[in-house]
């Protein structure tokens, strides 16, 4: 059995669920449908929230308008008339649901995380049924799953953590039937519901997560998430349009790519996976033809001292200094409880003996950040940073290999260097606006044609 994630470019309009009605009907063993909303309408229904939450509830109506028009005319992808007018009624209830929310929203203008999470889980709740209508169509058997009933989560609305052991039971209650009887269970991703039936969401990219999730509870022989390029590539093709696909990627190599900005794939993705050791493909609905990158246990051989590089922008490096450090203990831990108390991920962090410089990527707690940390230490900001991040296995091996990679960047001011424990990867902090020309140089150097000289670790 094989969970087929679909993001919300590959089901953006009626001629991408046919591609990817077409993908489903050519497997050859039993699958499971995971779909992203349509792409834009997250950030829509967001939008809608805020615009109802601040009073301007018509416009935030009549967005919901324009909203229901659109998925109302990606209905026409159903042929069959009689199930296109179910289609569109169940779509129209989800609507109205929606306007209620709106309008209640309007007068109380308060939109908590809970109110959030039920606004934002729209737009997969309407895609999977699209979907689920459309494989209909197409005369295979398919079946829609309300993934508030499969995915059972904390109560940590917008960005919940799944309770693996009650959604592993529910899933299989939930699925198991229907996969027995040669059914194809279409869900939407990023949604789930605590234990009393609340809706939850789990964090920007969660449509991912879902599928890792659901692969994991079923023992799914493969996961495949088909989204719109070849693959996870060697640097971001926004940046380095000569950018191409890695073949294969271990799980580490992976996540430290996903969490470091290579935006194919969701951090959080991999993690059930790694724990039932189940393949992740990254394919092309496009095309289907190109053979992606395969994620396993371990990366095939290669000669690139490489795997890839990836970035991430919008990064504030902070700098925290205090005499108090010098041989103290207690510092950090006193440091790292501000960023605890005000729930904000340090990505990166070095220390000297009198100072700690950290990166976070989530600005919205930074005044209350960088007071706390006033109180005990002197504290610099820098906003309009960026993270380079260079992966590969030969990282651990080849003893060379940081210094080539440094020496690369020559010229361009690095405001942090630091090399994971793992020795998976190295991460430098620089300034946003350096980082094209630094990624550039990276990629020539160490995926041009003379980078497949092997490195001192594999002579």
């Amino acid at each position: 059995m094989v969970v087929m994630k679909f993001g919300g470019t590959s089901v953006a309009d009626a001629e991408a669920i046919r591609r990817l009605v077409s993908l489903v009907g050519r497997q050859d063993r039993g699958c499971i449908v995971v779909v992203s909303a349509l792409a834009r309408v997250t950030d829509g229904l967001l939008q809608i929230a805020g615009l109802a939450g601040s009073g301007a509830a018509d416009e935030a109506s009549g967005a919901v308008d324009s909203m229901k028009a659109r998925h109302l005319e990606v209905a026409a992808v159903v042929s069959d008339a009689r199930r296109r007018s179910a289609l569109a009624h169940e779509l129209t209830d989800e609507f109205s649901t929606l306007q209620s929310v709106v309008s209640a929203l309007g007068v109380l203008r308060d939109v908590t995380p809970r109110v959030l999470d039920a606004v934002a889980a729209v737009g997969e709740l309407l895609s999977s049924r699209l979907v689920c209508a459309a494989l209909q169509d197409a005369g295979l058997s398919a079946v829609w799953i309300d993934a508030r009933r499969a995915i059972v989560t904390n109560g940590d609305h917008t960005r919940a953590l799944p309770l693996m052991a009650e959604t592993k039971e529910r899933l299989r209650l939930e699925l198991a039937g229907h996969l027995a009887g040669g059914h194809i269970p279409v869900l939407g991703g990023f949604v789930g519901a605590t234990r009393d039936g609340a809706t939850t969401t789990l964090g920007r990219g969660g449509s991912d997560y879902s599928a890792g999730i659901i692969g994991a509870a079923l023992e799914a022989d493969e996961i495949q998430i088909w989204t719109d390029v070849d693959g996870i590539l060697t640097a971001d093709p926004r940046v380095i349009p000569s950018a191409r696909p890695v073949p294969r990627l271990s799980f580490d190599e992976a996540s430290e790519l996903a969490y470091f900005g290579a935006k194919v794939l969701h951090p959080s993705t991999v993690q059930p996976a790694i724990e039932r050791n189940i393949p992740v493909r990254i394919l092309n609905s496009r095309r289907p033809e190109a053979p992606g990158t395969l994620i396993t246990v371990s990366s095939a051989p290669s000669d690139r001292q490489l795997m890839a590089i990836a970035c991430k922008r919008d990064v504030t490096a902070i700098d925290i200094t205090s005499t108090r450090m010098l041989m103290a203990y207690g510092f950090l831990a006193r440091v790292f409880e501000v960023f605890a108390r005000f729930q904000t991920a340090v990505d990166v962090v070095t220390t000297s003996e009198v100072s700690v410089s950290v990166t976070i990527d989530n600005r919205s707690e930074i005044d209350g950040i960088l007071a706390a940390l006033g109180e005990f230490a002197d504290v610099s900001c820098q906003p309009d940073m960026a993270l380079l991040c260079a992966v590969g296995q030969h990282l651990r091996t080849d003893p060379t290999l940081v210094a080539r990679l440094v020496g690369t960047l020559e010229g361009i001011g690095l405001s942090m260097v630091s090399q994971a424990a793992s020795r998976r990867n190295i991460t430098f902090v620089l300034r946003q606006a350096d980082l094209p020309a630094a990624m550039q140089r990276l990629h020539d150097r160490f995926f041009g044609d003379e980078a497949r000289e092997p490195s001192a670790a594999c002579e």
